[in-house]
């Protein structure tokens, strides 16, 4: 066989392992950064995979479906809208990590008593080192708060203190007592005790003073933190604690069996009015020890807790 002959039909035979080849090669590129993931619920698996690893700053495709009940899924401390995630139906979306690090995956609907347990991980690499991160202690941590232990109002009132009947007071009001420092680290029932010993303000009578006490929490949250706070509650906490905060969610009995303890009562003045936001904020952080309440740290950014927390005294305040 002439060598030009044999060239030709090596070259014939390469362009057809290249035409062959093509369409395989196709759907291997158009596979890299796809990801089918799952939910089932926490009972039968939750989320498969539970750890994705993606690269710093590459797009990654997930394709999600649920093999049972609906789920939502979404990115703690993220501003990526969360979606649904249907029985037998496919949801796409497309995420960019720009710095290596881990983030948190969860459920946003509530699939059964577990539900808080649905949750997973994203590991994003990188070349760029992870730098560690100066992270300031929480405040139940510097104010060196003991938030597993009772906290029962030592003063409550017998109606609903109204913010805007208080404002009127609001000029006798020394301006130490609006400061968020001061608000965060005090119960309600400790500002009025506060309050009530002012000699600035002796003249007041017991129920206008529990008025500026609700002042003074108006003045420390915003609508839009409000209704952030009203937002994450119903779609975080309701389900154990009720929609009108009164431990009586559809779930509530459930945890009582895992648990042993019922969900907070927050409609309960004697619990609400004697819990500082700062020890609010503690418990939504870490989680209640033993209380079947989880850990909300990884999925809330720090004015999420906050807005929460403002919204929780809602259940006490006009």
């Amino acid at each position: 066989m002439k060598r030009t002959e044999l060239l030709s039909r090596i070259l014939v035979i390469t362009g057809i392992l290249i035409v062959l080849a093509a369409p395989i090669a196709a759907r291997a590129i158009g596979a890299q950064g796809v990801i089918e993931v799952h939910g089932r619920i926490a009972e039968s698996g939750g989320w498969t995979p539970s750890t994705i690893r993606v690269q710093a700053g590459m797009p990654i495709h997930l394709r999600l479906t649920s093999d049972d009940v609906m789920h939502g899924f979404a990115i703690g401390q993220s501003d990526t809208p969360a979606v649904d995630v249907l029985p037998g139906q496919v949801t796409e979306i497309t995420l960019t990590f720009d710095k290596p690090g881990t983030y948190a995956y969860y459920c946003t609907r509530w699939c059964g008593p577990n539900h808080w347990r649905m949750r997973g991980i994203i590991e994003v690499t990188g070349e760029e080192p992870v730098s560690p991160q100066v992270t300031t202690p929480p405040l139940y941590l510097m104010l060196n708060l003991d938030i597993d232990a009772p906290h029962p109002a030592s003063v409550t009132l017998d109606r609903i203190p109204d913010a805007q009947y208080g404002e009127q007071f609001s000029a006798l009001l020394p301006a130490a007592y609006l400061t968020p420092d001061y608000y965060r680290s005090h119960s309600p029932a400790q500002i009025y005790l506060d309050l009530r010993a002012d000699p600035a303000l002796v003249s007041l009578a017991g129920s206008d003073i529990w008025d500026l006490v609700a002042y003074i929490w108006l003045s420390n949250t915003t609508p839009e933190g409000l209704a952030e706070g009203q937002r994450l509650f119903a779609q975080n906490c309701a389900a154990c604690h009720g929609e009108t905060g009164g431990g009586n969610g559809v779930f509530s009995a459930n945890i009582t069996a895992l648990a042993g303890k019922t969900p907070a009562n927050f409609s309960d003045p004697a619990i609400t009015l004697g819990a500082s936001p700062a020890l609010l904020q503690g418990k939504i952080l870490r989680g209640g020890m033993g209380t079947g309440m989880p850990s909300w740290g990884p999925l809330f950014t720090d004015q999420q807790t906050w807005d929460l927390v403002g919204f929780l005294y809602t259940f006490q305040f006009k």
